[in-house]
């Protein structure tokens, strides 16, 4: 076998194990994120934009419950006064 022979051979060997490697990190990932979307689950866990969500209604009740605040307001005192 020639040097350059060993070489060929070698380059194969470590391509291969290359493409094995990357085969496993993706498969990896997969797993991993498989595991912690069922952890999410069962813990009753939200994503960010459900939550982002939510908050824009609160935010948005909050107002509106502080506006018919004023206006009750509003309206006692014009009673008051007639």
């Amino acid at each position: 076998m020639t040097v350059r022979s060993r070489l060929d051979d070698v380059a194969g060997v470590a391509g291969g194990a290359f493409s094995l490697l990357s085969g496993l990190k993706a498969e990896a990932e997969a797993l991993a994120k498989s595991r912690a979307d069922a952890f999410a689950q069962k813990m009753e866990l939200v994503r960010r934009e459900e939550f982002d969500a939510v908050l824009e209604l609160a935010r948005r009740a909050l107002e509106r419950v502080e506006a018919l605040e004023a206006r009750v307001a509003a309206l006692e005192a014009s009673t008051e006064a007639s």
